[in-house]
Parts: C-alpha cells; sequence; structure tokens
C-alpha cells in the first residue's frame, strides 16, 4: 500500500513539473516578440507583461527577473537552431548538397528570424558586463561551436579532406560572417542574404584543406 501511495505521489509531482516546465515554455513564446524587438537593454517584465496576455504577476512567478526569462528564451530558440543544421548533416548526400544545404539555412535564417539573432547578440555582448549571464552565454555559445564544427566535419568527410582549421576557429569565422551580414540586413542592405549565402559556401570550400 504504501508502495502504491509513493508512487502516485510520484506521478502528481511528475505531472506538476511538467505544467511548470510548459508553462515557462508558453510564456517564454509570448515574450519573444516583445524582447527581440526592444532588447535586453529596454525591457522589462513589467512591459513584456503589457505587450502579452500575461500579468506581470505571472510572468515573475516563473521567472526570477528578465536575466532569467531572456536566457531561457534564447537557450530554447538556439536549441531548435541547432536541431534545424543537425538535419542537415543528416540528410545531406554529397559534399557539394551539404554546403547548399547549410548556406541556403544560413540565409534563411537570418531572412526569417533576424530579431531574435539581434537578441543573441545583445545577450552575449551584455555577459561582457553582466555576470549573471555568463555561464548561460558560454554553455550556449559552446553548443553553437559545436554544431558548426559537425557541420564542417561532416563536410571534410564527404570532400574526403582533412578541415583545416580548429572548432574554435571555424565557429569564429562563420559567427563573424552572420554576425556581420545581420548589421547589413538590419540595415536594409539588399545583397546581405545573397552575400552571405555566398560567402558560407566559400568560406566551408576554404575550411577543408584539398590533396
Amino acid at each position: 500500500m504504501t508502495q502504491v501511495v509513493g508512487k502516485n505521489q510520484e506521478r502528481i509531482s511528475r505531472r506538476q513539473v511538467d505544467k511548470f516546465a510548459e508553462r515557462r515554455a508558453q510564456l517564454a513564446a509570448s515574450a519573444l516578440r516583445t524582447l527581440s524587438e526592444l532588447g535586453y537593454a529596454r525591457t522589462s517584465l513589467r512591459e513584456i507583461a503589457q505587450n502579452s496576455e500575461f500579468s506581470h504577476g505571472v510572468l515573475h512567478y516563473y521567472f526570477r527577473d528578465k536575466v532569467e526569462l531572456i536566457t531561457y528564451c534564447v537557450r530554447q530558440y538556439k536549441a531548435e537552431c541547432v536541431t534545424r543544421y543537425d538535419q542537415i548533416v543528416i540528410t545531406a548526400g554529397s559534399a557539394e548538397e551539404l554546403k547548399h544545404g547549410f548556406a541556403t539555412a544560413m540565409a534563411g535564417t537570418l531572412r526569417e528570424d533576424a530579431t531574435m539573432h539581434r537578441l543573441w547578440y545583445d545577450l552575449r555582448n551584455q555577459a561582457l558586463f553582466e555576470e549573471s549571464f555568463r555561464d548561460d552565454v558560454l554553455e550556449i555559445d559552446q553548443s553553437l561551436e559545436q554544431m558548426i564544427w559537425r557541420i564542417v566535419s561532416q563536410y571534410a568527410e564527404l570532400a574526403g579532406s582533412p578541415a583545416a582549421a580548429s572548432p574554435a576557429v571555424a565557429y569564429a569565422l562563420f559567427d563573424g560572417l552572420f554576425q556581420q551580414a545581420l548589421l547589413r540586413h538590419l540595415t536594409g542592405h539588399d545583397g546581405a542574404l545573397s552575400d552571405l549565402q555566398a560567402g558560407v559556401e566559400q568560406l566551408l570550400e576554404r575550411l577543408v584543406t584539398y590533396a
């Protein structure tokens, strides 16, 4: 009897945890637009509440402060990005297909999610000043570096040549290329997307040493 009661309590506790996590995800999704439009410095939990269907009290119950909310939102979005690029690695049957798929995806996410990427760079810059951001930013950054390396190493394998850079260098190069394209895109530069796509393909080729 005691074991049955214990199992029931465990199931109830698990459901409560799942509901809490689901509610946090709903709140984060609702807050993303305000966060991505206004950025870190100009956004407060109260501001987010005013632009969503949730009250300030509800937001504060699920998130201690805007630091926790912003890092949660960015972490959730970047995790989706990683999954998207990993699918390219899995499905590409040749080096050329992988190169084109990766470049197209990079240009696509710049076009569709520019404000979310802007929020990420805002958060990463804030981590230089806000110690509370640093662990989360470093963890997200590491996951992105690993994602890029899976692309580069798979491309090298399909091309039959070794990669000519370390994971950290490869990530820094692609990240710099993307951030530059983001700025140009946000300022209305017509060629930002096509330039990024071409640049990604060229860079990926150059990161592989052909015998």
